[in-house]
Formats: structure tokens, sequence, C-alpha cells
């Protein structure tokens, strides 16, 4: 059906072209295509606070129709569509010169193959979206391309008004003099204010003239800096150099216009970003004879653009890390039903949501004690308000410890509420937290309810309580299982202690490992969050290593390395703001493999260990079995092979 449409598609669109209408304000026209009403008005939900005008076409045809009516800046386009699918319609769109720069974004309902995706970027896309679709997701990304419309559309204006200049100014150059030195100053002003100079190169006489923004850019004074090109080559940062070099010596060669970013060390060791564009002028027998140029200071643009990226590897460094204690919560939990499962699960992660939703709110900068605890106790308060009472200073918990303290506080209030002063009418929980000198010192005291008594087997809620405040935090827990009630004392140190370490002398350091079968290999773990270590030392358990640690030190993993014979070693890189390269300097000077495992990406490694194989959390078992068992991934093939 859509051979007709396409032969006269060109055809039509031209005949066309005086009925296109753009919006009379500043906004810009998106185009919604898609079979299915309730879809459309979905997207139109999402998408309306971004203040566009939003057009909603639910064929291929009508969709053409709207793009001889308006000008287009985004179409968003389900992939399949009974008349015409998207790629298609996305071809047919691009056919016509006019529409060669819209951006399209496919929506795919179906699981795409790679040679899909191909596809959908050969006939014109520049995204895909995936259903469901995430609407902050989908706002984002069409207001990237939204942007970047109303950016484009700005330029070719600017573009209209540059050229309009220059030609009044060349009228202007051939009947004043005067005219020619005021139009000069308002060049200069401009330039001016936006952080740009000029600058002019006579390739006859070899004169090079600045104008001040040129100066000022490049931190020196007029009349006291000689502008040749030797002292010029002084200020630009060497590894720049030859790259300039080589375009200026392009635009000699062949006349076109040079563009591209250098950086400039001024006279006082400043460095600063700039772009620079230049153009030749030839005589008429084609010589080029002067060259001229804009240099434009771009280094607020750079800075925030590291900023930016930045910013992007911290989110997704977070959001790996989270995952990762999802998973560990998913793993490590146990429960006698599903029903249960299911309930244990979700109360941890709320837990978890909690603090983060209170670490967001503050922008990361810290969770507050006293609202934790509040939401973590509110359903056991909303019938009896005075059975619960709390009672401290306001409290700010750093991002680690308000996520490990939430969920160490979850753990004690379901044990409350299933077997404590909760679990009754009668009961009562007092808790009172204090800020000593060197600790956050928080006191959980139950009573009026059933009598308490220790557990005879330590659960994984107990686990979590232990071993996230001692081995996590480096704080200290003591469990009081008296009568009239539980008291919990949970000490946490206001600052992390880092130990200092010392690698082990060549008379204590055990010999470097040889070949033992793969039951009796001995892997060190070094994690500072508990819930990862524990999965991470359950899986190796589970693949029949012999697990070390978990250690959450540097310090701590330095004693463990001088005390125990290893075979292997699993890193995490940042141990609470340590960085773990002095404990993997210690084990390659003893020939111990070991891997990384890390909330970053590859690039974060030191470059030292660039071949050291790299785990992204949160870790896969099959990732770890493929590095740990035999075979030609094995960390131990080498060794195997040594020994044979």
């Amino acid at each position: 059906m859509a051979a007709p449409l396409t032969g006269g598609l060109a055809t039509v669109l031209d005949q066309g072209k005086d009925q296109i209408r753009m919006t009379p304000d500043n906004k810009v026209n998106i185009l919604l295509v898609d079979d299915q009403p309730s879809k459309l008005l979905t997207y139109e939900v999402i998408l309306r606070e971004l203040g566009e005008n939003l057009i909603k076409a639910t064929s291929g045809r009508e969709a053409l129709e709207q793009l001889l009516k308006n000008e287009i800046a985004v179409v968003l386009m389900d992939v399949s569509m009974p008349e015409l699918d998207g790629f298609q319609l996305a071809s047919m769109i691009r056919e016509h010169p006019r529409f060669q720069k819209i951006a399209m974004i496919f929506v795919s309902a179906i699981h795409l193959a790679e040679i899909d995706h191909l596809r959908g970027y050969e006939m014109g896309a520049v995204d895909y979206v995936p259903v469901p679709v995430v609407p902050e997701v989908l706002r984002a990304k069409v207001r990237v391309f939204t942007d970047l419309y109303r950016k484009n559309r700005q330029l070719e204006r600017l573009n209209l008004e540059l050229e309009r200049r220059v030609a009044e100014r060349t009228a202007e150059l051939q009947a004043s003099t005067a005219r020619l030195l005021e139009s000069e100053q308002r060049r200069s002003l401009a330039l001016a204010a936006g952080q740009m100079g000029s600058w002019d190169w006579d390739l006859g006489t070899g004169e090079i003239v600045w104008d001040k923004g040129q100066h000022a850019i490049y931190g020196v004074t007029p009349g006291q800096f000689a502008v040749t090109p030797a002292n010029f080559k002084v200020l630009i940062v060497p590894e720049d150099w030859e790259r300039l070099q080589v375009g200026m010596q392009a635009l000699l060669d062949e006349g076109k216009p040079h563009q591209g970013e250098f950086r400039v060390r001024r006279p006082n060791g400043e460095v600063r970003w700039c772009a620079s564009t230049a153009a030749a002028s030839r005589d008429v027998n084609g010589k080029v004879v002067r060259i001229s140029g804009v240099t434009m200071d771009i280094t607020e643009r750079k800075e925030a653009e590291e900023r930016q990226s930045l910013l992007a590897r911290e989110v997704d460094h977070r959001a790996k890390n989270a995952m990762a204690i999802v998973q560990s919560v998913v793993r490590l939990t146990r429960a006698d039903s599903i029903a249960n499962y299911i309930s244990i699960i979700e109360g941890r992660i709320k837990a978890l949501s909690r603090a983060h939703v209170l670490l967001s709110n503050s922008r990361w900068q810290g969770a507050d004690l006293g609202k934790l605890l509040n939401e973590e106790l509110a359903p056991f308060r909303s019938s009896h308000p005075d059975r619960i009472t709390l009672s401290g200073p306001e409290v700010l918990l750093e991002p680690t410890k308000a996520q490990t303290l939430a969920l160490a506080l979850h753990e004690l209030t379901v044990n409350a509420a299933k077997y404590g002063a909760l679990s009754a009418a009668s009961g009562k929980l007092a808790l009172r937290w204090e800020m000593e000198p060197d600790a956050l010192v928080i006191h959980w005291h139950e009573s009026g309810g059933p009598p308490a008594r220790a557990p005879s087997a330590t659960g994984f809620g107990t686990q979590i309580i232990t071993r996230s405040i001692e081995r996590q935090l480096g704080g200290k827990v003591d469990f009081d299982w008296a009568p009239g009630g539980l008291r919990c004392t949970l000490n946490v140190p206001r600052a992390a202690k880092h130990a200092g370490h010392e690698p082990a002398s060549s008379e204590t350091r055990p010999s470097a490992p040889t070949a033992r079968p793969m039951a009796a290999r001995r892997v060190m773990i070094v994690e500072d969050e508990a819930l990862v270590a524990l999965v991470l030392a359950d899986q190796l358990a589970d693949l029949g290593f012999s697990v070390i640690g978990p250690c959450s030190s540097i310090a701590e993993a330095t004693a463990a390395a001088a005390e125990h014979e290893l075979d292997a070693a699993i890193l995490d890189v940042n141990l609470g703001g340590e960085l773990v390269y002095p404990v993997a300097d210690l084990l390659s000077s003893r020939g111990i493999p070991f891997v990384f495992v890390t909330g970053y990406g590859q690039e974060s490694i030191d470059r030292r260990f660039a071949h050291t194989i790299v785990l992204e959390k949160p870790v896969e078992r099959e990732y770890l079995e493929n590095v740990f068992r035999s075979g030609p991934n094995s960390i131990f093939q080498n060794r195997i092979a040594q020994t044979a």
C-alpha cells in the first residue's frame, strides 16, 4: 500500500510547500504517529509539560498530510502500524530533501533485533524508545531534539543576519572609511561580549594583527607582546600545536575554511580552551594572500561538559551500586513460602527506597535520621502514637551510612513486629540516639511485649545488622535479650577510620600460590558493602572455593594477605573512599591473580591494571563462574600453564 505514496511524494510535498505553517510563538511542532488513540493520548500526557505544540496522526497517510501543513521538529512514531509501518514511513519522509533533517524517534512494543535497529537507523531514525515507555526518559529524549531543532533555527536566522550585515558592511566600505571604523567598533564590542577575538595574517608581509579580544584570550598585553608565529607557538599546548598546523596547512593548500579546538597556556600558567575558525582570501590568480580568523574562549563550555560527564558517571555508579544491593537482598533472603519471601523482599527494598528518597531530596548530601526512623515506624504509630517514642538531636547521615542503617533498623523493626514489643498491643518501643565525640550511638529498647529470647541460630536479619554495622561501617552492635524486652545498641563511627597499611615484609609474606585442586583454592574477597560481600562469598562457596574475608578495608585486606596463602582475590575498587590499588600492587608482586569489581566502568581503572578483568556491579553468577572456573577465560589459566 506504500507504493502509490512513494512514487509521488516529492511532487506532492513540493505542491504543498506554500501551505506549511509554523507555530506563531516559540513553540515547535511534535508529530505523534500511532494507530492506537490510547497510545497517542498517553504520549500527549507525557509530553504536555514540554510546552510544545503536539500534533497527532493515526496513520502514515495522515502523518504525511501533517508534514505538508506544518513545520515539524520531531516525529515520534510507532514501528508497527497497519497501513505503513514506521520503517516505511521514515523512508518516505527521508526521500525529500526538506525533511532529511527531521528527528524521528521509533517507539516499539516488541523486542527488536540488532538488524532491526540497523534498518531503523538506515531509514533515518535517531533513537528508539522501548515499551513500556518511561515518561522521564521519553521527555528527555524529545526535549533534546526539540532544543536542537530550535537552536538550528536560531542559527539559521543568525546566519541570515550575519550575511545581511556582511553585505551592509561591504557597501559601507565602498562608501565611507568612517562608516568602516564605526562598524569595526561594533564588531569588536560583539566579540568582546561573546569572549571572542579576531586576527588577520598578511602572508605577503608576514604581519599578524590581533584585536583586544584575541590578546585577552591569550592573556597577553597589546603593545607588549610581539605577535609572531614563534611567540604564538609558545602559548599553545604542545599536544595541540601539531593538529593546529595540519589544519592551517590544509587551509593554505585547499583554501577550505578551518575550524578546530585547542588549548592555550597563558603566561601565568592558566590553561584555556579555545575554538577557532579561519578562512583564506585569494588574489585574482587564486593564490592565498591573507588568512583571517575568529577565536572564541570555550573554557566554560568545556568545564560544563566535563561536569555533565562526571555527573552521568556518578549517576551510573550509584545506580549500579543500588542494583547490587537489591540483588544481594534478593539472593540472600530466605523464607518458608513464596508469600513470606515476597513480603520480606518488599520490606527490605522499601527500607532502602525510603533512604534513597531522603537522599535524593537532599541532593545526596545526607539523610535525616529522625525522618528515616519516623517513616520506618509510621505503620505502627497510626493507631497508638504513644507506644513508640523517638528522641535525639538532628543527625544527617552520609549516603552510605543512611542506606546501611535503614536496612539494619528495618530488620529490628520486623523482629519487633513478629516477636517483640510491636507484636503486642501493650508493647512499647523507645528509640534514643546521641552524638558522642567519635560515634553516633542508637539505643533500641523494647518493653511490654512477649519475653525476649535470643535466637537459637543467627538468621539473615541478624547478619544484616551485625555485618553491615560492624564490617561495613566499622562499628559495634550489642544485643541484650532481657526478659522484659530486647535492648540493642548500635555504635556507628562518625568518620571511617582506615588504619595505616604496610606491605608484609619478605620474611612474613606467603610464597606465590602453587597449583591446587579447585576445591582447595582460597579466594580473598575485599568488599566494603556487606550484602554484596555476602553474595560474592556465597557464590564462590557454591563454586567450591574457600573464601578468605570478606575484608572491608585496605588494612584488613593487607593483614589477610599476609596471614593466608591465597590463590586469587576479588577487589572492590572503592572501599569507602579508599582506592584498593595498594592491595592490588601487593598481590601483583606475589603473582596472585585478581579481578576488580566496581560500579564504575572499565575506563575508571588505573592504567597500570588495564589488562585486569573488571566485573561491573551487580555481578552475575555466570560471569563470576566464567572467570574462576577452569577454562580459557579463567584467571587461573596462566598459572595452570606455568605449572603444567
